[in-house]
């Protein structure tokens, strides 16, 4: 009964499809054919599969009558069922299409008259060997003619297999004639007596064949195919995924270019001529390759340019490690570009910050600006300089010369791909390399796609290029014995999943292993259960409540913070809220400059470095300063637009103690606004300080005795301790190092090592007072 339902459902499904695929010409989503086929029974449904494989198969021919994939699901039906209509019929017209070529191997070398004797002999061997091999292959294909005429469906095809089997006979006929008048021929040629009649008789049943062959083509002519043009610069970029806006300044600078070609033949004069030099900027993978490559097509079809070529190169090809090697360079790639496009990728890397006299970087501008204005190759080539959008900022107006060669008009921003462009490039690979996405491996990639978008290093289309391929490599090292179809057709779920990386202990786990602060660990569980339980709201279509989690951590040296930090940075990446979940720790080191604008651009970089995960930023306080001139101000305000501008992409974390942290806090009110969460971390007590100690010991395999636990219990309560954990483990070092001098004094000897593992109350006295000291 369930099966009756099942396979009605089954039928239902199907005759929508069929319906999509008769209105539309093609079925939208070919993923949910194969879906359905991948959870059927192969050997019990058979004609159930052969039905959907054909439809997936039509779907996919109309966009593409040479679709590979397409074809192999229809073989794949028809061998399942060789009762499928539809597949039946487009197998038929398959091999149809197979026989085209078979008169093609009568093709004869030409005979003359005029030759001499050898060689016309010569040329009449050729001539006999491919008429024979033809009459060895005639019979045979007639056989298959006969069983294909006998199955056929297709009254119009069984029309066109009866004059095929005519037109052979034919040849076949010919072809008997050719080989008998090419005996006599040869008779004549080497014997007494020559006659020309033989040579006649060859040349007329040479001309009937190749009259046979006209007709064989005429019965294969697709008279409703046209032979499609080549695509224009502009169609081209049409076809190209997203860069709309890059689409409309490309269009617009073709029909100026257009224009002024147009202009300049009807007279008129042009004094000072539009510049072809450009600068493309963008992140890796938006396309700026492509785009200089289109360029380059445009220039030359509107005769702008000789040459469609473009040379890329970049530093590593250009910067010589000698005195005129550079220039040397950068003359050969000119050279090679004349005519065309001169294109320098990741341009910004010539001109290096802090470039000494040995790094001939600048050599290659100058030589650059130098050639693109000489008389010897100005106006021959255009250079297109590409990279990061700030890089090149900065280096061009790092370089006045080369700068006024590049008009602000000529500059091209490709911004980075969204989303639903980028999973468009990732269909179109798939398709490419014969493979559909399923729905569930669409949302897995989409998944990928969000955890790589961390910073202006995301490959936006190269990284999704990898991510398939690594699909494609993973479905392929699975490779099963007995693979169905669809192993070879389905890229899913599991093969865009990554290979979790499992730590030793879970983050929850170092969290509940630290020793004390009780306070803290409830506050960030509390923050974590927050966290998770905005993330299920919004995957649900709730409304998410604002994620404040930019936190203070208060408290002396050596409370932990640090550890804590990190422990919060894995715990944010394990629920999804982090890409990364790594920690950077800084100071104030790390952020100050010596001069104005550097500030800016080192805090920037470092927060470049936290993207993803926790910038952990210690003694925060000492960015705050009332002195004149100094630039820990510029790095809280460069900190606060970061912040925004990064929103979930980053967490910051400043530590330090509580009044300075108040002060720093209130110098600026962007920043108070943001930092809403604070973590109290008290100093340890005597009990805490000796668990780390013993703690910290055990991690090395070091055991204390029982007097050395009494005496450390006794003495870091009467003690004034200085750094809490770091004291402890400063402390259980030392104990260790007079351990080993306390072994080792006398000559070692088997007693003395049983206890290399031990740590006695002598070790940690002298420990005491050495830090006391």
């Amino acid at each position: 009964m369930e099966q009756l339902r099942q396979r009605n459902l089954h039928n239902d499904q199907i005759k929508q499809w069929e319906e999509e695929l008769q209105k539309n010409g093609f079925i939208r989503n070919e993923a949910s054919l194969l879906a359905l086929i991948k959870n059927i029974d192969q050997n019990e449904n058979k004609e159930l599969i052969a039905d959907v494989l054909t439809l997936a198969g039509l779907s996919r021919l109309a966009k593409n009558d040479q679709d590979s994939l397409g074809l192999a699901w229809i073989r794949k039906a028809y061998s399942l069922n060789s009762n499928q209509e539809k597949a039946g019929i487009f197998i038929e017209q398959l091999e149809w299409k197979n026989k085209e070529n078979l008169l093609h191997m009568l093709s004869f070398p030409p005979i003359r008259e005029t030759d001499n004797k050898q060689a016309k002999l010569q040329t009449v061997e050729q001539i006999k060997e491919i008429s024979q091999k033809f009459l060895e292959k005639v019979e045979e294909e007639k056989d298959q003619l006969e069983k294909l005429k006998f199955k056929l469906t297709d009254h119009q095809l069984l029309e066109q297999y009866s004059n095929m089997e005519e037109l052979l006979d034919n040849a076949q006929e010919e072809v008997f004639i050719l080989l008998k008048a090419a005996d006599e021929y040869v008779q004549s040629v080497v014997g007494v007596f020559y006659h020309s009649a033989y040579y006649t008789e060859m040349k007329e049943a040479l001309e009937r064949i190749e009259e046979i062959k006209n007709e064989w083509n005429l019965l294969f002519a697709d008279k409703e195919k046209e032979i499609e043009p080549d695509l224009t610069p502009i169609e081209e970029l049409e076809q190209l995924i997203g860069l709309e806006k890059v689409k409309g300044r490309m269009k617009d600078f073709y029909q100026f270019l257009k224009y002024q070609k147009e202009r300049k033949a009807l007279g008129f004069q042009s004094k000072d001529e539009n510049s072809l030099h450009m600068v493309l900027t963008g992140n890796p993978g938006t396309g700026k390759s492509t785009l200089a490559r289109l360029l380059a097509k445009i220039y030359h079809e509107l005769g702008v340019l000789t040459k469609e070529q473009v040379v890329e190169v970049d530093r590593s090809q250009l910067v010589g490690a000698f005195v005129g090697q550079t220039e040397e360079n950068v003359r050969a790639a000119v050279q090679k570009a004349i005519g065309g496009v001169l294109f320098i990728d990741e341009a910004y890397s010539l001109k290096k910050e802090g470039q000494t006299g040995s790094d001939y970087g600048q050599t290659v501008i100058d030589t650059l600006v130098s050639l693109m204005t000489g008389s010897e190759f100005g106006g021959k080539f255009a250079v297109i300089l590409a990279g990061y959008p700030e890089e090149m900022r900065q280096f061009l107006d790092a370089n006045p010369g080369l700068r006024s060669r590049f008009p602000q008009s000529n500059f091209i921003h490709l911004t980075n791909y969204n989303n639903e462009e980028l999973m468009q490039i990732a269909d179109k690979l798939a398709i490419e390399n014969d493979y559909v996405l399923t729905d569930e491996a669409k949302q897995e990639l989409e998944k990928r796609i969000e955890l790589e978008r961390v910073d202006d290093s995301f490959g936006n289309a190269r990284a999704v290029r990898n991510i398939v391929l690594d699909a494609i490599f993973k479905k392929g090292a699975k490779f099963a014995n007995e693979p169905s179809i669809m192993d070879f057709s389905l890229l899913e779920k599991a093969d865009f999943e990554r290979s979790a990386h499992k730590e030793p202990i879970q983050p929850k786990n170092k969290l509940q292993n630290l020793i004390g602060l009780d306070s803290v660990k409830n506050e960030v569980n509390m923050l974590m259960s927050f966290v998770k339980m905005q993330q299920i709201r919004r995957e649900k279509g709730l409304p998410v409540v604002p994620i404040q989690l930019h936190s203070t951590f208060i408290g002396n040296p050596g409370t932990g913070k640090t550890t804590v930090a990190k422990i919060y940075a894995e715990l944010l990446q394990e629920c999804g809220f982090l890409k990364r979940g790594h920690l950077i720790v800084a100071s104030r080191a790390d952020f100050v400059a010596g001069y104005v604008g550097q500030t800016a651009i080192k805090t920037k970089k470092k927060v470049k470095e936290a993207l993803g995960g926790v910038l952990f930023i210690d003694e925060a306080y000492s960015l705050f300063s009332q002195s004149k001139g100094d630039f820990g101000k510029e790095v809280i305000d460069t900190l606060v637009d970061e912040m925004t501008k990064h929103n979930e992409n980053l967490v910051v974390i400043l530590a330090g103690y509580p009044k300075e942290m108040e002060e720093l806090l209130q110098s600026n009110p962007g920043l108070k606004s943001r930092f809403k969460k604070f973590f109290y971390f008290n100093d340890y007590t005597a009990v805490e300080l000796l668990q780390i100690i013993i703690s910290y010991a055990a991690n090395y395999q070091y055991e204390l005795t029982e007097h050395a636990i009494n005496f450390l219990g006794e003495a870091l309560q009467s003690m004034r301790v200085n750094g809490n954990g770091r004291f402890a483990t400063n402390l259980t070092d030392e104990a260790i190092q007079f351990q080993a001098l306390r072994l080792l004094s006398d000559e070692p000897n088997e007693q003395s090592l049983k206890n290399v593992s031990i740590l006695d109350k002598a070790d940690f006295e002298k420990a005491i007072n050495r830090m006391g000291e």
